[in-house]
């Protein structure tokens, strides 16, 4: 995302740093420790190499849209294709941690992906403004005619200019019922990672969730401030997720 590299700079940055990873994996010492921490970390755990660089793959997938642009980009025509973006960008990362987490039950890995698919669809949701504003939008072309939008309806300049929440609450209220849907695999996936993660697995979904719960609360107006969590509801939740652990 950084505005000082041209496009074939930060391709060539996602791929050495892919590179670089797997040279640490096979011995290969590197001066950058976030490279060595990683390749520790893939070798303590068992964690396939692959998905690695599915998530390199996921992030080159954001390049299409350039580091800035004017007009508005939505480069993903239906919620398959939408879906194959949060698999690799957010999903690659749930079946990452789960293997840091512990578990046995080989049914946890596609609970893992769908809740990976809950956390970025909360995520678009909240960030639609300010992607808009760089030009990016990731709801499928099909929902967006479905509410009777248009890419331009995202312009940077629109978005800068005043929006009418109202016009949007429609199509993010469809978004966010589709998100509910993937949080109903956390459920699930919850009681199938070794016991002594469980909580901190809970306090990754109910901050997630609660979010999502918020946004909802302000009908959808995600375009006068971004919503958050407050740092007391944070603790709250942390809290919570503690006194699992603990009892």
């Amino acid at each position: 995302d950084d505005p000082g590299l041209t496009l074939e700079q930060r391709r060539a940055q996602l791929n050495a740093w892919a590179e670089a990873l797997r040279r640490a994996a096979s011995g290969e010492r590197s001066d950058d420790p976030v490279i060595m921490a990683t390749a520790d970390s893939q070798q303590r755990f068992k964690i396939p190499l692959e998905l690695f660089d599915q998530l390199v793959q996921g992030t080159a997938m954001d390049l299409q849209f350039g580091a800035t642009s004017p007009e508005a980009t939505a480069p993903y025509q239906t919620f398959d294709d939408l879906y194959r973006y949060c698999y690799y960008v957010a999903s690659v990362v749930g079946l990452v941690c789960i293997r840091i987490f512990g578990y046995k039950d080989p049914a946890a890995e596609p609970l893992a992906e769908k809740t990976g698919i809950a956390f970025q669809l909360t995520n678009i949701i909240r960030d639609v403004k300010e992607d808009a504003i760089m030009g990016r939008v990731y709801l499928p072309v099909e929902d967006l005619e479905r509410f009777q939008h248009v890419p331009a309806d995202f312009s940077a300049a629109h978005m800068q200019n005043g929006v009418q929440p109202d016009r949007y609450r429609a199509l993010l209220a469809f978004e966010a019922e589709r998100a509910h849907e993937f949080y109903a695999a956390a459920e699930k996936l919850i009681p199938l990672i070794d016991e002594d993660s469980r909580p901190c697995l809970w306090a990754l979904v109910e901050i997630y969730r609660r979010l999502l719960d918020k946004i909802t609360a302000h009908q959808f107006n995600v375009f006068d401030k971004k919503l958050r969590l407050t740092t007391p509801e944070k603790l709250f939740i942390l809290s919570r997720g503690l006194a699992k652990a603990v009892f």
